[in-house]
């Protein structure tokens, strides 16, 4: 297995680790459910354009969550697993 794919695999694995959780969040009153599916959502958009329209959906409908998520993308460390 080659260094691109391992690294594929875990974005994936840990982005669909934080949608599972935003949707328990969604259901349970004490997590923040947008939050981690959005988390989520941003690091599966790298691979996936349905997670990358998903994303742009739920920017458009929470843009103060979306100003938060920009500034994850612009963090230096996680510039290599975000897009």
């Amino acid at each position: 297995m080659t260094k691109k794919r391992f690294k594929i695999i875990c974005g994936q694995i840990l982005g669909w680790f934080f949608v599972l959780l935003g949707i328990a969040g969604i259901i349970l009153p004490v997590l923040h459910g947008v939050v981690f599916l959005m988390l989520g959502f941003l690091i599966l958009s790298k691979t996936s354009p349905w997670a990358k329209r998903m994303l742009d959906r739920l920017e458009a409908r929470y843009p103060l969550v979306s100003k938060q998520m920009n500034k994850l993308r612009e963090h230096p460390r996680l510039k290599r697993l975000l897009p």
